[in-house]
């Protein structure tokens, strides 16, 4: 439309009676319009072609191409579909108004006409031709600010996401590194010197043993203390002792090398990593919530590792999405085990399974999946969105898979979606990621 027409317009009279073209072009003249004529349908065809009307006063009964018939090729084109066009007709039934209106006519004027009445109503529908204009650009303009509006509120979404996602990882990082770098001072110290201990109580016994052959009948004094520390259970499990503290220190060590791993808070740019050291690392750290509790017995852990090769990522933030996804398969199997006895449960138990595979050569996927409930059809496509969460109020933020959503989608030029298993049988979130990082997508 042409958001600037006036209220006396351009008209177009499409008539093939001279008579009624000259009573009308003077009529309309007087009252300011600028008049255009033509005398056949076809001619009024050609003439919209060069120069759009405001609006079209159109007789029915002419040769060739009647009024019906050019309001119809008016009505296809979309240059010229919202013109208003007015019926002029001695047609005064009712069915052929209803065709005039059903082709797209705006109104109906009757012959022999009267000239204040043609005037009355091209003013009116000028004007609501006018309006209808305004309204338009209005809607447009509304529209616009709608969509402004929705993708600032969604920039401010993804940016807040990104915040989060930057403070808890700098956050969780920095705390598994300053942890690991607490425990792993004083427990180099220990392992240190647990050598040269179990060294020591082994000759230290050595020369006991020593003793005793030499004195094999000790003195009262010396049996007495011999009998009351048992000295031969004290020989025999201090050895033990010693063992299982050395089995302790490794324990930590590796506890402390998976919190290395998995924080990498040395390796914030791309570089090719051992993907199964990072999954391993995250679940040492959450090995304490897949060991068995008195409520449920332990969770059954399945791994099915192909041979991958070194992949290009983000380290510390692709530990930090299998963090979320397992944490939540945790989750789904707690809330499930709610509803279920401890025989229940120890009858099916719980079980995450975790499977590696190289797609191609360019891809690799990591499937992780658990036997929990599952989540309904409906909830499926929100599972990724900011904020979304099913998880009572304080147990959730709704941000764990959608932050995993962004850094393996947007940050790596990876996918990662959901996968039900059976409805009732668990869910599978397949994460696949390039091997090698385009250039462009890392920055």
């Amino acid at each position: 439309m042409n958001s600037t027409i006036q209220a006396n317009g351009t008209i177009l009279i499409v008539d093939d009676n001279s008579a009624n073209l000259g009573v009308l072009s003077d009529a309309l003249s007087q009252e300011g319009f600028e008049v255009r004529v033509a005398k056949s349908g076809k001619m009024a065809l050609d003439r919209v072609k060069y120069a759009l009307p405001d609006l079209i006063l159109l007789d029915v009964m002419m040769p060739e191409i009647d009024g019906f018939e050019t309001c119809r090729r008016l009505q296809a084109n979309p240059e010229t579909k919202q013109i208003p066009i007015i019926f002029m007709t001695a047609l005064s039934d009712t069915a052929n108004k209803v065709e005039g209106f059903k082709l797209g006519a705006v109104d109906y004027i009757t012959k022999p006409f009267q000239q204040e009445e043609v005037l009355a109503r091209v003013k009116l529908h000028l004007k609501l031709y006018v309006l209808a204009d305004k309204l338009e650009e209005k809607n447009t303009l509304l529209e616009q600010k709608v969509l402004e509006v929705s993708q600032a509120y969604e920039d401010s979404q993804q940016m807040q996401l990104k915040l989060i996602q930057s403070e808890k990882m700098s956050g969780l990082g920095q705390m598994a590194a300053g942890i690991a770098h607490e425990i792993n001072n004083p427990i180099n110290f220990i392992s240190g010197n647990l050598g040269y201990a179990q060294e020591y109580a082994e000759n230290l016994l050595k020369v006991l043993h020593l003793y005793q052959e030499d004195y094999p009948n000790p003195t009262p004094r010396i049996q007495s203390a011999m009998d009351e520390v048992e000295l031969d259970f004290l020989e025999e499990d201090f050895i033990k002792v010693l063992k299982s503290i050395n089995l302790g220190t490794q324990r930590i060590e590796e506890i402390v090398k998976s919190m290395r791993i998995f924080s990498r808070v040395d390796e914030a740019e791309v570089k090719a990593v051992n993907i199964h050291e990072g999954i391993d690392s995250t679940l040492t750290i959450l090995h304490h919530r897949l060991k068995a509790k008195p409520e449920h017995p332990e969770i059954e852990l399945i791994k099915e590792y192909s041979q991958l090769p070194p992949v290009e990522c983000h380290a510390g933030q692709l530990n930090q999405v299998f963090m979320n996804v397992l944490s939540n398969a945790i989750d789904a199997l707690d809330e499930s085990n709610q509803q279920r006895s401890f025989a229940e449960i120890k009858q099916h138990p719980n079980r995450i399974q975790i499977c590696t595979k190289v797609i191609d050569e360019n891809w690799v996927a990591i499937n992780i999946s658990d036997n929990g409930r599952g989540v309904c059809e409906t909830i499926e496509p929100k599972l990724f969105d900011p904020f979304f969460t099913t998880k009572p109020i304080g147990k959730g933020t709704g941000l764990g898979l959608s932050i995993s959503y962004q850094i393996i989608v947007e940050k790596h030029g990876g996918r990662l979606y959901c996968k039900p298993v059976l409805v009732g049988k668990g869910v599978e979130f397949v994460i696949e990621i390039p091997i090698r990082q385009q250039v462009g997508q890392v920055a």
